[in-house]
């Protein structure tokens, strides 16, 4: 697992720096992907460790003018490293719950502040300068939440085991797996890209319909990214998602979750959300209704979409029938789409542009990025295409091509 996130997830290039942030609970999974990462040939790897424990202290105790400050040495771990063109890997095992309780409007500012302190670092994210990866991990806490009728050692066992089985680590050669998952997308990824779209319709019974607008020139992806060196990497482990990032204008109707979302330490579940021309303009929520105004309160641009996700729900990690409360698996087992910044690889040359272009064509910028989980067994999806005919995409929750 850890060869695979550093061959695959990053895929390390000699002489180049790497930065793990990781839980001190999952040290073991940090030190064996630094060992991986010396021995594709890293010329430094730089190990971050947190504890939720503490975090939630700092929440509980410090008053919220406090959450507008980050610490240089954060600013300098990751701006610092990112101008060197270091890979960045991110290992997850957090509590789903672990701020339950906690003050959304802390969570919020210190989300928001972390992304204007650090904009260097998700600047080289989005426009290609560096490799970045995130990876679960099983915990104590996570584990217990995803298999409450089992002891602490069954559930964290038992989360190793789909987390592996996830991200194909039980197929035998799994860099070999991940290359011929590599080739499964881009049948599709190029049919989609050929048809000339201009929207995607949803409709299901839960009562999603919503019409999303496509950009001129709009590009589908899938499994990986290439970096602006030529690199391909994979940015999830796991994916299973063919993405592009709509026209942040373009967005009309209404869409209902299908999964609950786990937004930094708070579940947020059984939401609506309704747009018009592009804009969130009314929601609502059975769980956690004042996390997800936070949510969507970040800025102006958490108001649009910024990437919509074709997932079949007939899916790998789908059938594993399994509710992970992560998003990185969650969303890997349904369609889903996401409020915020959108993505310059989904535009022609689009990782050629500025911020300011990007967002000329269409491309939505935010300081945040929250997918949230749409994908149902009766989920139909129709385009329509610039002859104006219309094109099935998914019947019954799954493709038809």
């Amino acid at each position: 697992y850890a060869q695979l996130i550093v061959k695959a997830g990053v895929n390390v290039q000699k002489g180049q720096k790497v930065v793990v942030e990781a839980p001190v609970e999952n040290a073991k999974l940090a030190q064996l992907v630094t060992k991986e990462a010396y021995k594709a040939g890293a010329d430094e790897v730089i190990v971050h460790y947190y504890d939720e424990v503490i975090s939630r202290y700092k929440y509980e105790y410090l008053p919220i003018d406090k959450f507008s400050e980050v610490p240089l040495w954060y600013q300098h771990l990751r701006n610092d490293y990112a101008k060197e063109k270091a890979a960045f890997i991110s290992i997850q095992g957090n509590d789903p719950e672990g701020l339950k309780g906690i003050d959304p409007k802390k969570i919020a500012l210190w989300s928001k502040s972390v992304a204007t302190a650090c904009k260097p670092f998700y600047d080289g994210m989005d426009l290609g300068d560096n490799s970045w990866c995130i990876a679960g991990a099983s915990s104590l806490k996570w584990a217990n939440k995803v298999y409450p009728d089992m002891s602490d050692q069954e559930a964290i066992y038992a989360l190793w085991q789909a987390i592996f089985k996830a991200c194909k680590i039980d197929d035998g050669d799994a860099l070999d797996s991940w290359q011929k998952h590599r080739q499964s997308f881009e049948k599709r990824v190029n049919y989609l890209n050929n048809l000339n779209l201009t929207s995607l319709t949803y409709t299901n019974s839960l009562g999603t319909n919503l019409t999303v607008t496509l950009n001129e020139d709009y590009l589908f992806a899938g499994g990986g990214s290439y970096d602006n060196n030529g690199v391909y990497y994979f940015p999830n482990i796991p994916t299973e998602e063919i993405f592009t990032s709509p026209n942040r204008l373009g967005t009309n109707g209404v869409v209902y979750s299908s999964m609950p979302l786990n937004y930094n330490g708070n579940l947020i579940d059984k939401f609506k959300l309704v747009f018009k021309n592009g804009r969130i303009v009314d929601f609502d929520c059975q769980t956690g209704k004042e996390i997800l105004q936070e949510m969507i309160e970040i800025d102006d641009g958490s108001h649009y979409l910024g990437e919509i996700a074709l997932v079949p729900y007939d899916s790998p990690i789908s059938n594993m029938k399994t509710l992970f409360y992560h998003t990185l698996y969650d969303e890997n087992a349904s369609c889903h789409l996401a409020i915020g910044k959108g993505f310059g690889e989904c535009i022609k040359d689009g990782l050629t542009m500025t911020k300011e272009q990007l967002l000329e064509k269409g491309i939505n910028d935010s300081l945040t990025h929250v997918d949230f989980m749409i994908g149902t067994s009766d989920l139909k999806i129709v385009g329509k295409t610039k002859e104006n005919q219309e094109v099935l995409i998914f019947e019954n929750g799954n493709f038809v091509f």
